[in-house]
């Protein structure tokens, strides 16, 4: 497997390869705003998303994408690293206890038209 970096100020986007297949991504943000769960001092990285098609499931490709990105918040002097999932994706809250995050809230989001 390998990884190729795509930048932009704000935003990194990783893509894990296996030969020439593209096999998984992830994508991490700056945040300057507040973000739910942490400490809001404006230094927050933020695992905008990740996938791993199913067949490569099971290899450590999801954990080092995420180590990917946490490295790169590092680097942009995040001081925090946070994530979220719908309420009912047991796959993902698992995936995230099992790389150290921690639960720190659950919310229901509102909207309607007007």
């Amino acid at each position: 497997m390998h990884t190729e970096e795509m930048l932009d100020d704000d935003y990194a986007f990783f893509v894990a390869f296996s030969g020439n297949e593209a096999v998984g991504f992830s994508c991490v943000s700056y945040r300057r705003e507040y973000v739910d769960g942490t400490d809001g001092d404006g230094t927050t990285g933020y695992l905008e998303g990740i996938y791993v098609k199913p067949d490569y499931n099971g290899r450590g490709i999801a954990r080092k994408l995420a180590t990917m990105c946490e490295d790169w918040a590092r680097e942009k002097g995040c001081k925090e690293f946070a994530s979220g999932c719908l309420i009912d994706n047991h796959n993902s809250l698992a995936f995230h206890l099992k790389i150290g995050f921690e639960e720190t809230l659950r919310a229901i989001h509102f909207a309607k038209k007007l």
